[in-house]
């Protein structure tokens, strides 16, 4: 990899680590980091407590608490360190295999790298200690792997690649549509080799990673089966009423997004120069063609989530992002000299600056950090014995490192009813329940940012002490 490359990398690497350790937060990483610290304190997902997600982040999570400390700083900085290792990874590709000049492919691959670790998603949700950062390593890593193996007689190369597609399933089922673009493509495009045994061999390295959840189900086959497949098919629109019309909003919000729209155009200005007006060899273009290819696919599952999110479609930003430098190079070599790619570098590298930057700052005046969750931690600490049982947001349990009460270790699954026998064994304990045990005084204090519980269980009535800090509220000292 060429030094410019390297040092971009780093500087790139160090904004992202920077941001992760002062702001990225998001209200959906609690659960994550809650679960895996439970898999550290040897609980098991689905079958000790509901975890509606793929496994193998977790365990990733757990690893990494146990190694480098109970915080949640350790997870943020590693997920920096995948999410410019991806952009690394996709850049390198771009700088290797782009048929231009030495200053096309440097300025391309500096266009991949900054499309990447510049963009809005990726910097605001890439750090987290969801499944975000580890998808984005091995989708790409699966990309350059796929690309290797349709020229090689070995199945090594096609092993690897279904290993990687399918950790990053295993990871987070919104990649799954990437492993059979992957199988498909290779078989289309295989140039060398035996397809069966190739075929052979990307199936078994896709089905290794899934052994944990495997296992898990063949402990108890219901709870895992709820957790992956029923909760997302008959549940998730509990929590967003009028689903349709989020999703279309969702749907349509790249309109109000400059950095998307400059993603939108160019990438397809890319692929359609690729498709219709490249002179490159036919081995070159399959290369792109597969980014295109990722790209439908990859959004054709996320817009279909039901409810999706805009968050989701930073899985597909490395591919996209490589389109985007060959719509960089085609519209430059239509408006200006070819081999001065600079000024449309620049460009394009301010414009994308001045979205991150604007998009950054707005969200610093609208979105809370960690540093409020750990006034809120602090204080449960303060008012509630550490044998006592607590209801808390998961962040709360996690900073204080205390288990929750069974039941409460997955918030949005209070809004769940179910036959009580099926309730129990899937550890999902509903809001009434909750209420309840809240009016009875079950718990020691009530920690929470969320409008609904707070609405729910009238805590003001039968608390006597309240700790307000940005609109996150800890009670304690039960009146009854």
């Amino acid at each position: 990899m060429p030094l410019f490359l390297v040092i971009a990398a780093v500087l790139s690497g160090a904004g992202i680590l920077f941001y992760s350790q002062t702001s990225a937060f998001t209200g959906d990483e609690g659960f994550h980091l809650l679960a895996a610290q439970l898999i550290d304190k040897g609980k098991r997902p689905y079958i000790d407590f509901a975890f509606p997600q793929t496994p193998l982040n977790a365990y990733f999570n757990a690893l990494s608490l146990r190694l480098f400390g109970q915080t949640w700083r350790v997870p943020h900085a590693i997920s920096s360190l995948l999410v410019i290792g991806a952009a690394m990874l996709a850049a390198q590709f771009v700088w290797r295999r782009f048929p231009a000049s030495e200053k096309w492919r440097a300025a391309a691959s500096l266009t991949t790298l900054i499309a990447i670790s510049m963009n809005v998603m990726v910097v605001e949700y890439g750090p987290l200690a969801q499944a975000y950062a580890i998808c984005l390593l091995l989708t790409v890593a699966a990309f350059r792997l796929a690309v290797i193996a349709v020229e090689r007689f070995s199945p090594w190369a096609a092993l690897t690649t279904g290993l990687c597609a399918g950790a990053a399933a295993a990871s987070s089922l919104l990649t799954a549509t990437a492993a059979p673009v992957y199988l498909l493509w290779m078989l289309v495009y295989n140039r060398a080799g035996n397809r069966s045994i190739k075929t052979a061999a990307y199936c078994l390295g896709g089905v290794i990673p899934f052994a944990p959840a495997f296992r898990l189900w063949l402990q108890s086959p219901r709870p895992v089966m709820f957790n992956l497949f029923e909760y997302h098919l008959s549940f998730r629109t509990l929590y967003w009423p009028k689903t349709t019309q989020h999703d279309l909003e969702i749907m349509t919000s790249w309109i109000d997004s400059g950095q998307a729209l400059l993603l939108l155009l160019l990438s397809l200005a890319g692929l359609l120069f690729v498709i219709f007006r490249s002179q490159w060899e036919l081995s070159v273009r399959r290369e792109y063609y597969l980014c295109g290819w990722l790209t439908f696919g990859m959004c054709a599952e996320i817009a279909t989530a039901h409810p999706t999110f805009a968050r989701y479609f930073i899985l597909v930003v490395p591919f996209v992002a490589i389109l985007t430098a060959v719509g960089l190079y085609a519209i430059s070599e239509r408006l200006y000299r070819p081999e001065a790619p600079y000024a449309a570098l620049s460009l394009f590298t301010l414009l994308f600056a001045l979205g991150l930057g604007k998009s950054l700052y707005e969200r610093s005046s609208n979105v809370r950090t960690w540093a409020v969750h750990e006034q809120m931690a602090k204080k449960v600490d303060e008012v509630a014995p550490r044998d006592a049982p607590v209801f808390a947001d998961e962040e709360i349990y996690f900073l204080t490192r205390r288990t929750p009460p069974p039941g409460l270790e997955f918030s949005y699954s209070h809004k769940l009813k179910l036959p009580p026998a099926l309730a129990a064994q899937l550890h999902i304990v509903d809001q009434d329940q909750i209420n309840r045990m809240a009016a009875e005084g079950k718990f020691a204090a009530v920690a929470t940012c969320d409008d609904e519980f707070l609405d729910a269980m009238h805590l003001d009535d039968i608390y006597a002490h309240k700790f307000v800090t940005d609109d996150c509220y800890v009670y304690w000292g039960h009146t009854h």
